[in-house]
């Protein structure tokens, strides 16, 4: 089966105003279908910042043998790491931005 995960992953700077946010997607194939509560782990992912993202919602499509996967949202509220180096590490790991027409 087709497994597509998304994340979204923000920055919240107080005196910045150009906030950024993006949804990022990476598809494996996989034999295990997550479920809701499930601690995802990946290479792309920083230990800074967590051990790994929170299932929050699946949706299956057996006509096309596809499932999406929503992963909690990553805030940076204290940025050890510019989020343009967050999303470059998560996209030097198979993680690609969804541009908003696909969403």
């Amino acid at each position: 089966m087709k497994i597509n995960l998304l994340i979204f992953v923000s920055s919240i700077k107080a005196k910045n105003e150009n906030n950024i946010g993006k949804v990022l997607m990476k598809t494996v194939d996989s034999t295990i279908r997550p479920v809701n509560g499930d601690i995802l782990d990946d290479p792309g992912f920083h230990p800074g910042f967590h051990n790994g993202y929170e299932v929050v919602k699946v949706t299956l499509n057996y006509a096309s043998d596809e499932c999406l996967v929503s992963l909690s949202p990553l805030v940076l509220e204290k940025e050890d790491i510019e989020i343009e180096v967050y999303i470059e590490r998560l996209e030097a790991h198979g993680w690609r931005v969804v541009p908003k027409e696909e969403l």
